[in-house]
């Protein structure tokens, strides 16, 4: 079926011989702490989302699609990398201290900006970096031409509580959520709903670029908390009662919104068909608005709902529309396919740890993409390993546990005692991996700025 999908998809458009797809745009569009059921695509009809929708109904949709972390700055730099983040000891959220030159992505480690500016493209990040705020670590240092967001793990969204303007002047845990959003590092006035303003900027983006191969970031920080919308967007959801999964439901519509301008720009400037589009969530859902179902599990955790996320891929003119991909990919493929298609070079003293999906995704190469999959949650005594359908899984409180997630996707019966031998196995090829892992070199988060007794209260364990 899949080698039908993509001849059907080149028949249909002669795109497979019209266009030269040696230099993709690409754009990767990264929500912040949405449910693996929170999109339409996974089958959800409380929440509608037509545009991330279209990017899987008109490419791939990754029912099994994971992150290299379940939370934040980690699995970004999995992203951004194309390599285990454990692998250069990025297994935390850092410090947010301006002053710490280690509390980020190092800089001996490319991004993805990075290596694709080595074949001529345009770059831009527009919202959350979260790969370090001390000057040698920020987007403008990294790669990226231009920036539009904020140096942080959040921030408000609404342009009247940006008042610090700068992180030098954050005096307490979470002060970074009201600094004013910086434009190509300048401190600048907004008047928009955050969310709204970061689409604006991926727009203005591809118009100004579009005469060149580009690259955009766009790295939404909605629906993570706080949670805060407008009206225009709260007054889609009146059938929901509760208050936070209201206003959760209004901040997806409003990103859903920005994605469907984002592609119909592409369309209006004739870029649809050879531009590779990605969508997903750094993580899965906090479990507090957002919904995981039927994963078990949430950020913060190793199980399904922490770590398997929305993940969808459009490519007109290479790859097939509306197949629902089964197999499990990871976000680690996403550079390593835009390496591949490219050319753009990689340093051979640090290889990618993702593969190039597009052989799979045409049914050129039958195979699942991956032997083996590997997470860790550095001093939180959590750690996971999946090989096929087989994942491991050990935490402190319940120890070590196995599940099959071909046929217990919500990791509810643990095998581990019947299949004792192949727990083993896999818990020896697992410590194999973190053996050649780095551990954490910079002050992780909570240590830079004295916190509340309530924020002390509410931390997450």
């Amino acid at each position: 079926m899949r080698r039908l999908l993509a001849g059907l998809a080149c028949l249909a458009v002669t795109a497979c011989q019209a266009v030269d797809t040696s230099r993709p745009n690409i754009v990767v569009i990264v929500t912040d702490d949405q449910g693996y059921a929170d999109v339409g695509f996974n089958g959800d009809t409380e929440i509608p989302t037509p545009n991330m929708d279209r990017i899987a109904a008109e490419g791939v949709r990754f029912g099994r699609g994971y992150v290299t972390h379940s939370v934040c700055a980690p699995s970004r730099a999995g992203l951004m990398t194309g390599r285990y983040q454990s692998r250069f000891g990025y297994d935390l959220n850092p410090s947010n201290d301006p002053a710490d030159a280690e509390g980020g992505l190092p800089t001996y480690e490319a991004t993805m900006a990075e290596i694709l500016k080595q074949v001529g493209y345009a770059t831009m990040a527009v919202g959350k970096w979260h790969l370090g705020t001390h000057p040698s670590l920020r987007p403008l240092e990294r790669g990226f031409d231009e920036f539009y967001g904020f140096l942080t793990g959040g921030h408000r969204y609404f342009p009247e509580e940006l008042t610090l303007n700068d992180l030098s002047d954050a005096k307490m845990h979470l002060d970074w959520y009201r600094t004013r959003i910086r434009h190509n590092g300048v401190p600048v006035d907004t008047d928009d709903y955050l969310t709204d303003e970061l689409s604006d900027q991926a727009v203005d983006f591809i118009r100004r670029r579009r005469d060149r191969p580009f690259f955009l970031y766009l790295a939404y920080n909605a629906p993570h908390a706080p949670l805060q919308a407008t009206p225009k967007y709260l007054d889609r959801f009146p059938h929901i009662a509760d208050g936070p999964r209201r206003a959760y439901a209004a901040m997806v519509s409003a990103v859903d919104d920005g994605i469907g301008r984002v592609l119909d720009t592409l369309d209006a400037h004739g870029l649809a068909e050879n531009t590779l589009v990605v969508f997903l969530s750094d993580n899965g859902g906090t479990g507090f608005a957002s919904r995981n179902t039927p994963l078990r599990g949430r950020k913060r955790t190793l199980f399904e709902g922490g770590v398997r996320v929305p993940f969808a891929m459009r490519w007109p003119a290479v790859l097939p529309a509306g197949l629902d991909y089964g197999e499990p990919v990871i976000s680690l493929d996403i550079l390593a396919t835009v390496v591949a298609r490219t050319g753009a070079p990689v340093a051979p003293e640090r290889p990618l740890d993702g593969v190039d999906l597009v052989p799979y995704l045409t049914g050129a190469v039958s195979d699942a993409p991956h032997d083996t999959l590997y997470w860790r949650r550095f001093g939180a005594g959590q750690a996971a390993i999946l090989q096929g359908d087989m994942k491991a899984v050990w935490t402190a409180e319940e120890g070590a546990m196995l599940f099959d997630l071909g046929r217990d996707a919500a990791e509810a019966d643990n095998l581990a005692t019947e299949r004792g031998e192949l727990l083993a196995a896999l818990e020896a090829r697992h410590r194999a991996w973190s053996d050649g892992m780095g551990a954490p070199a910079y002050a992780p988060l909570r240590t830079w700025l004295p916190m509340t007794e309530k924020q002390k209260r509410n931390r997450p364990r």
